[in-house]
C-alpha cells in the first residue's frame, strides 16, 4: 500500500507491487475503508520548484533528453502472453496518439530478459525500463544466485539495446524487510549484482534507484541509497489512492533528496491518480502534476501506471485512465500531446 499526504498530514497507508514470472498482477494494497476527501479548500501557491539542477547528469548508457522529460507507462495487457504486452502498449499509445518514450515491464529475479516482446518494443524505437525484483539481500551476498544473476546479465548484453535497470525497486516497503533486512544489506545486494553484471560485459544498463513517496516521507528511503558512483537516476513511484494530496505534496521530501544529488537525473517511475476521486478530480490531478514535473526540471523521466490491479478490488487502487474519457482527455492534453514530454532520442554510448 502508499502512504499518500493529506495537505501537510502524512498518513500511512501501504503498497504492494509484485511482478510474476507471467506478468502476475500488480497490486497497490488492499484498502477497506473509504476514500477522505480532499481538502475543499486550500491555498494554491503552485507546484515546487525544489528539483531544479540542469545538469550536467551522468546517467549512463540511458542519458535524459537535453530538454523537457521523456514520457512512459506500465500499460497492464488483459492477456498476460507476450503479444499481449505489445498489444495493450499500442492500443494506449493510439488512444492518446503518440508513442511511448519507455515502455516498463516487470520481472521476477528468475524471469528471463530479451523477451520477443522487449525486441518489439526495442525495434520500434522505445527505451525498455525493466523493472527487476531482486532476492534476499543476504543470500545474494553469499554467492546463493550467482549462477542466476550471470544468466540474466548475459541475456541482458544480448539484447544489445540500452536499458533502464530498476533494480528492487520499492525496496523500503515494509512488507518488503524480510527480503532486503537492512538498508545496508540492500546497498550490499546492490553493488553485488551490479559487479556481475559489469564482469559479464553487460554494461549497457542505466541503474535506476526507486524507493516509494512514503519512504521519503518517513524518512528512512535514503537509508537505500547505494551511492551517486552506483545509481544511474534517482526515481519515486507515487500514487494518490485512498488519500488524496497533489503530486507536489506527496514527492515533496524525494524532490529534496533529488536536489542534493544534481548530477543525476529523478525519474518518477510510477504516478497514478485512483479512479475514486471522480473525473473531474484527477483530471485536475494530472494537470497539477504535469506542471510539478515542468517546475522540477531535473526530472527527465515519468511514467504513468496504467493498471487496475485486479487482486485489489475497489476505486482507492485503480488507476487506469484510457476507460475514462474526461480523465484520459486531461492526461492526453496535459501530457501526451504537450512538446514538453520528449520522444527518446538515441541513448547508445
Amino acid at each position: 500500500m502508499k502512504r499518500i499526504v493529506v495537505t501537510v498530514a502524512v498518513v500511512a497507508v501501504t503498497v504492494a507491487v509484485a511482478a510474476g514470472i507471467t506478468l502476475t498482477v500488480l497490486n497497490h494494497g488492499s484498502r477497506t475503508h473509504p476514500p477522505s476527501a480532499a481538502p475543499s479548500s486550500t491555498v494554491d501557491t503552485g507546484p515546487p520548484a525544489i528539483a531544479t539542477s540542469e545538469g550536467p547528469f551522468q546517467a549512463g548508457p540511458v542519458g535524459p533528453p537535453k530538454h523537457g522529460s521523456y514520457l512512459g507507462a506500465w500499460v497492464r495487457p488483459g492477456s498476460l502472453t507476450e503479444s499481449g504486452r505489445v498489444t495493450a502498449m499500442t492500443a494506449w499509445e493510439q488512444s492518446l496518439g503518440r508513442k511511448m518514450a519507455i515502455v516498463n515491464t516487470y520481472r521476477r529475479f528468475d524471469e528471463d530478459f530479451d523477451t520477443v516482446s522487449d525486441r518489439q518494443f526495442a525495434a520500434r524505437g522505445s527505451t525498455l525500463m525493466l523493472s527487476w525484483a531482486g532476492g534476499d539481500t543476504r543470500l545474494i551476498t553469499m554467492g546463493r544466485y550467482d549462477d542466476l544473476i550471470r544468466q540474466r546479465a548475459r541475456e541482458l548484453k544480448a539484447f544489445g539495446h540500452p536499458v533502464l535497470l530498476r533494480y528492487r525497486w520499492e525496496m523500503d516497503r515494509p512488507n518488503l524487510r524480510a527480503q532486503m533486512w537492512s538498508g545496508a544489506d540492500y546497498i550490499a545486494a546492490w553493488k553485488y549484482v551490479r559487479n556481475i553484471f559489469t564482469q559479464e560485459g553487460a554494461t549497457n544498463a542505466s541503474w535506476v534507484w526507486c524507493p516509494t513517496a512514503e519512504g521519503f516521507q518517513g524518512g528512512y528511503a535514503a537509508d537505500f541509497y547505494p551511492g551517486d558512483d552506483q545509481v544511474d537516476w534517482t526515481c519515486v513511484d507515487v500514487y494518490a489512492g485512498t488519500k488524496y494530496g497533489t503530486i507536489g505534496q506527496l514527492m515533496r521530501p524525494f524532490l529534496e533528496f533529488g536536489a542534493k544529488h544534481p548530477s543525476k537525473p529523478v525519474m518518477v517511475g510510477e504516478f497514478g491518480i485512483a479512479r475514486s476521486w471522480g473525473t473531474e478530480q484527477r483530471a485536475s490531478w494530472l494537470r497539477d502534476a504535469s506542471a510539478t514535473f515542468k517546475a522540477n526540471p531535473q526530472i527527465r523521466a515519468v511514467l504513468y501506471f496504467e493498471s487496475d490491479p485486479t487482486d485489489n478490488k475497489g476505486p482507492t487502487n485503480q488507476f487506469m485512465v484510457s476507460d475514462d474519457p474526461g480523465v484520459l482527455d486531461a492526461f492526453r492534453s496535459s501530457l501526451a500531446q504537450d512538446t514538453y514530454y520528449r520522444p527518446m532520442t538515441s541513448s547508445r554510448p
